[in-house]
């Protein structure tokens, strides 16, 4: 990821790490994972992406419906809040849309 961030033309999307948690039996529990429990999963490899690249650059994704295997979407995207927690307004419209919006060439809506 340190050669990829040198790169100024790549951005990244956080997402699908379900696969995070393959080792993790999700018919055996008796609930999904909670944002809180996602969150401390993914958090080191989503915040060393956005320490790398800078939120601008960064852009959180779901991979839904394949990921309703392991957790509804509204957890999903709880984990997400609570990574960016910390981050600036600007960081967070950046993580949740702007870097989108502008590496898609999205018009506002």
């Amino acid at each position: 990821m340190t050669v990829l961030a040198a790169c100024s033309n790549v951005a990244v999307k956080l997402g699908g790490m379900m696969r995070r948690l393959a080792a993790f039996d999700y018919g055996a529990a008796a609930v999904p994972p909670s944002s809180e429990t996602l969150a401390g999963y993914w958090r080191p490899y989503m915040e060393t992406c956005i320490e790398l690249f800078g939120a601008n650059r960064c852009t959180f994704e779901s991979n839904f419906p394949v990921e309703k295997v392991g957790t509804g979407y509204a957890s999903l995207w709880n984990a997400f809040k609570r990574i960016a927690a910390s981050a600036s307004a600007d960081e967070k419209l950046a993580l949740f849309s702007g870097t989108a919006r502008r590496v898609y060439r999205l018009a506002d809506a």
